[in-house]
């Protein structure tokens, strides 16, 4: 599974003017599940996530974790972070997981997050969604479980 963390202080996701999910400070969390990609890999993405120090102590070190700070998390399906762009200039997308294996990932990969103790918020699977956040940093890291 692959994932894109940005750290905010505030993120929303809408569909057709709906607000899906909100959350003040915390993460905004893009998330594509990949061909052959299983719970084990969303178990593995979700600690990691969770775990990650990249919110600042008191010293203003990046030394605390979403699960010290308490923060919450705004969860986003985003089969474009899938895109194979060696092949030319329009990117393709056939190692994304199909739609039902994705769906079910992500839901999987949010009930993981909740598990760990996270207040999770999530877009609209499969929607055309309007993401709005500010990202504090800003720090943005890339996640890989195939890496």
């Amino acid at each position: 599974m692959r994932a894109l963390v940005q750290r905010v202080s505030r993120a929303r996701v809408s569909v057709a003017g709906r607000t899906t999910g909100e959350v003040g400070a915390g993460l905004m969390i893009l998330v594509c599940a990949m061909q052959g990609d299983t719970e084990g890999e969303a178990d593995k993405l979700a600690q990691k996530i969770v775990k990650l120090r990249i919110f600042k102590d008191a010293a203003d070190k990046m030394n605390l974790s979403l699960a010290d700070t308490g923060g919450a998390a705004l969860v986003v399906s985003q089969f474009t972070l899938a895109a194979d762009t060696s092949r030319g200039n329009r990117p393709g997308f056939s190692t994304a997981a199909t739609p039902a294996e994705g769906e079910r990932l992500y839901t999987y990969f949010s009930d993981r997050l909740r598990a760990l103790g996270i207040t999770v918020a999530n877009g609209e699977f499969g929607a055309d969604m309007d993401v709005e956040l500010v990202n504090q940093g800003p720090v943005t890291i890339w996640l890989d479980t195939a890496a």
